[in-house]
Formats: C-alpha cells, structure tokens, sequence
C-alpha cells in the first residue's frame, strides 16, 4: 500500500509491536483514504456496520485496552463505541476519527515507552482482580490481531466499493 510500510526488524519487542500498531492504523487510514462520504457510511456487509463505524470502534478498542486496560486509567466511557453498536454521531467524520486514531497512537507509544509488560494489567480499571488481569504483552498482541482482522475487514468493504484490494 502506498506509503504504509512494515517496521524494520528489530531485536526490541517493544519497538516491534509499536512500529506495526502504527503499521496497522495506517492500513486502515489507507484503506479508507479516497472513500466519498456515502460508501464510509454505507453498510456493504450483511452484519450491518459502515466504514466509519469500524474507524470508530479501533479508537476506542485502543483506548479501552492501554488506557482504561493497562493503566486503569478513568477515561469515561470506555465503550464509547458500543452503547447502539458502533454508532456515529454527528461531528464523527474520517477527519475527526482519523486524528483521534492518530492520537491514541501517540498516547499508546508513550506508555509502551514506558510500563513493564511482562507485569499484569492494573487493578481498578477494566479489570477488577489480579486473577483477571492479563500482561501487558498479552494486550499487546490482542489488539495487534483486532487491528489485523479489521484491515481485512477493510480490504473487503473496499473491494465491493471501488475494485481496490490488497495492498493497491
């Protein structure tokens, strides 16, 4: 895909899983680039959700996972994306979802920069016992694959809405 490349190999986990979070937004930000308005809104599989919903939703699966997961951090509504499914309101545009995107990415970089991830999740935000808390490594790779099975989502929608698939 034009301008969105694979991290280089590296012997540091820590930079490996950032460079392919950010490898995995700019797929999907690629994916949907160039898309007009109605198809990011236009439902193109029987399951039902848009484009932009899915855009959406990786905001706040990131979010939800480092933030509130990780740190248990208060951020509010973590399933801000899920209370009528993966909902958009108004002022929810590819920009604005985009940038929000673009700064959960900045803000997980920070703290993969800086916790442990052999330890276990804190206790007192999404997870409520140490028995229930997995490590930071483990939340890692559970939303590198959210990230890798929504790119393919992706390739489909935009398949079915201009021809385009893979890495074109």
């Amino acid at each position: 895909m034009a301008g969105v490349e694979e991290p280089e190999s590296s012997t540091d986990p820590v930079e490996l899983v950032s460079g392919f979070l950010d490898y995995y937004r700019g797929v999907i930000l690629a994916k949907l680039d160039g898309l007009s308005d109605d198809e990011l809104r236009r439902p193109r599989l029987r399951s039902g959700w848009t484009p932009l919903e899915l855009l959406k939703h990786l905001v706040f699966m990131e979010r939800r996972w480092f933030c509130w997961g990780l740190l248990a951090e208060d951020v509010g509504d973590p399933w801000g994306d899920g209370l009528d499914r993966w909902a958009i309101v108004e002022g929810d545009t590819l920009v604005s979802l985009s940038d929000a995107l673009t700064a959960q990415g900045e803000r997980t970089r920070e703290i993969l920069a800086t916790v442990d991830l052999t330890a276990h999740a804190a206790v007192g935000g999404r997870f409520t016992s140490e028995d229930e808390a997995p490590s930071g490594w483990w939340i890692c790779f559970h939303v590198l694959q959210e990230y890798a099975r929504h790119a393919g989502h992706l390739d489909i929608v935009r398949e079915l809405a201009d021809g385009r698939t893979g890495e074109s």
